[in-house]
């Protein structure tokens, strides 16, 4: 009769309850799943940061963001547009 309250305790410990052992290690799992997503948005971030740093400051990527963005051109270069032709 003991080893049957044991085994039952046991297992309502792990299983059962709000907060038992399975649902602890469900939370442990979504937080690494969490912390990787933050820290890739951290990379991200720190991307952008360079490249906003290099917009602002650099005058050859101001350059060429204007060139590629808004298709400038210097006086006396021609700019030739290709378009897909629709079949």
């Amino acid at each position: 009769m003991g080893a049957v309250v044991v085994v039952g305790c046991l297992a309502f410990g792990f299983f059962g309850g709000e907060y038992g052992t399975f649902d602890w290690w469900q939370l442990k799992r979504e937080i690494a799943r969490e912390q990787a997503a933050l820290n890739r948005l951290y990379v991200e971030i720190d991307s952008l940061e360079q490249v906003a740093d290099a917009l602002e400051s650099d005058s050859a990527t101001q350059e060429r963001a204007a060139r590629e963005r808004f298709g400038m051109v210097r006086p006396g270069e021609l700019l030739f547009r290709v378009e897909p032709v629709a079949p």
